[in-house]
C-alpha cells in the first residue's frame, strides 16, 4: 500500500500500452533509418548501453540520469537512439523523457496524445511565449522524474505521516495533471513511483544549430536547474552528434519534409562526469543561497509588537514601560508553506545576481564537458569561446522567424 509522500505505483494499463508501441516503433524506424540508410559510426555505446542496463530495476534507482548534447537537426531525437538495441525499445521505463516545444508538439489534441506517450514534456519557448523561460512547470517536471517522492521539505513529509497511508498527499508528491499555461492540463508523469529517477535528455542550445564546424551556442539556464535541483544529484552524461545535420540541413530544397539518405552519422558517448569534482561548489553554493534566502524570509515574517498609545511609553498601572495584557499585540501565526521540489517563486533565487551567476557557471562547465567529447572524435578546430556566452548572441535577437541564418556564425538556426 502506497504511503502518503509516495504516490500511485505506474499510470494506467492504456497509458503503458501506448507508450511502449509509441516508443518501441519510433526506436524501430530510427534503428532501421540510421542502420540501412544511412552509414553510423559510434563511440561509447556499450559503456552508455552498461549505464542503462544498471537501471532497467526501477527499485534498484540510486538517482536520475541526464544526458546532454548539441542539438544539430530536427531528427536528433528520436534519430540518435536508434542506435541503442531494438532490445530497449520497448522499455519506456528505462528510456528517455525530453523536452519538445508546445507549439508543435503538442498543437493538437492528436500530437499531444502521440508525444505524450512518447515521453514528450510540453515546454514554451520564451522567444515564442510569455509562458517559457527556465521557471515553467516542464521544468518543475524534469526536476522530478530525475529525482523520486517526496516532493516536499522533510518538515512537510513529516506532518504528512499521520494522513491516511492509501491517500497519496499532493503537497508532498505533487498533483496527477499540471498546466502549462493555466488552460491545457497534461498528466503529470512525475507522480507515479515508476518514473522516479528517470533518465531525462536536453539540448540545452534549445534550438537548432548547424554550425559548418559544429561549434555550439551558450547553453540555456534551464539546464543547470535540473543539474542543480534533483534530488540527489543525478548523473550526468555528455554526448556529441554528427551527421544528422545532413540527414535534414536546414536549407535543403523541395521535398523539405524528406530525409536525405546516404549521410554518415557519427554520435560519441562521454563518460558519466565526477558530479562533486564538476558541478558540487556549484551545489553548495546553490543549496547555501537556498538556505540564506529561506532564513531570510522567515525572519522578515516574524511578527513584531506594535505598541499603542501612551502605553508605548507608560504603564499607569505598573512599572515604566510595561504593557498590559489587553494591549500587547497580537501575535500572527505565520503560515509555513511546503517548499516542493522544483518550485522557485522567490524573486532572489529566480532573478538575483548571484542565482543567476551560478547558472551560468553550470552551463559553461556542461558546455566544455560536450566540447571534450567533440574533440575526442577529432577533425573538428578549437571552439570560439564567444560562441559560449549568451550576449554573443544579441545580433539574432530582433529576428522574429523560427528559421534564419546567424549574424553571428553564419550558421542555420530553426526553432521549428
Amino acid at each position: 500500500m502506497a504511503s502518503p509522500a509516495s504516490g500511485p505505483e505506474r499510470p494506467s494499463l492504456s497509458s503503458r500500452v501506448a507508450s511502449t508501441m509509441i516508443m518501441g516503433m519510433t526506436g524501430v524506424i530510427s534503428r532501421s533509418v540510421l542502420h540501412g540508410l544511412n552509414s553510423v559510426e559510434v563511440t561509447g555505446l556499450q559503456r552508455f548501453q552498461d549505464v542503462l542496463d544498471s537501471r532497467r530495476d526501477v527499485d534498484k534507482r540510486q538517482r536520475g540520469l541526464l544526458t546532454v548534447s548539441n542539438h544539430v537537426s530536427v531528427v536528433d531525437d528520436p534519430i540518435v537512439w536508434g542506435l541503442l538495441p531494438l532490445s530497449y525499445a520497448f522499455n519506456p521505463s528505462n528510456l528517455r523523457w525530453t523536452l519538445g516545444a508546445h507549439d508543435i508538439c503538442f498543437a493538437n489534441g492528436l500530437f499531444s496524445s502521440f508525444f505524450r506517450s512518447g515521453q514528450v514534456l510540453p515546454t514554451h519557448r520564451l522567444k515564442h511565449s510569455t509562458h517559457g523561460g527556465l521557471f515553467q512547470p516542464a521544468i518543475t517536471q524534469a526536476i522530478r522524474l530525475l529525482s523520486s517522492h517526496p516532493y516536499s521539505d522533510p518538515d512537510t513529509y513529516k506532518r504528512a505521516q499521520h494522513d491516511t497511508d492509501s491517500i497519496p498527499d499532493p503537497f508532498s508528491i505533487g498533483s496527477l495533471t499540471y498546466s502549462t499555461n493555466g488552460t491545457d492540463s497534461h498528466p503529470s508523469p512525475s507522480i507515479y513511483q515508476s518514473n522516479r529517477h528517470s533518465w531525462v535528455h536536453i539540448f540545452p542550445e534549445g534550438l537548432v544549430h548547424q554550425h559548418p564546424d559544429l561549434d555550439l551556442r551558450y547553453f540555456k539556464w534551464g539546464l543547470a536547474r535540473l543539474i542543480l535541483e534533483s534530488e540527489p544529484a543525478p548523473d550526468v552524461l555528455p554526448m556529441f552528434i554528427d551527421g544528422t545535420q545532413r540527414i535534414m540541413p536546414e536549407d535543403r530544397g523541395f521535398p523539405r519534409f524528406l530525409p536525405r539518405l546516404g549521410k554518415k552519422v557519427r554520435v560519441a558517448f562521454g563518460e558519466v562526469l565526477d558530479y562533486e569534482a564538476t558541478f558540487g561548489d556549484l551545489r553548495r553554493a546553490w543549496e547555501d543561497l537556498v538556505r540564506q534566502t529561506r532564513e531570510k524570509r522567515i525572519l522578515e515574517q516574524q511578527p513584531k509588537p506594535q505598541l499603542k498609545g501612551l502605553w508605548a511609553y507608560l504603564n499607569p498601572f505598573g512599572s515604566a514601560g510595561s504593557i498590559p495584557n489587553s494591549e500587547k499585540a497580537e501575535t500572527v501565526q505565520v503560515e509555513k508553506k511546503p517548499h516542493m521540489l522544483g518550485e522557485i517563486t522567490d524573486p532572489e533565487l529566480m532573478y538575483s545576481k548571484q542565482a543567476n551567476a551560478i547558472r551560468i557557471e553550470v552551463a559553461c562547465r556542461m558546455r566544455e564537458e560536450i566540447l571534450k567529447v567533440r574533440k575526442s572524435l577529432g577533425g573538428y578546430p578549437e571552439s570560439d569561446p564567444k560562441l559560449g556566452k549568451a550576449e554573443t548572441w544579441n545580433a539574432d535577437d530582433e529576428f522574429g522567424i523560427k528559421k534564419y541564418r546567424s549574424r553571428v556564425d553564419g550558421s542555420h538556426i530553426s526553432q521549428d
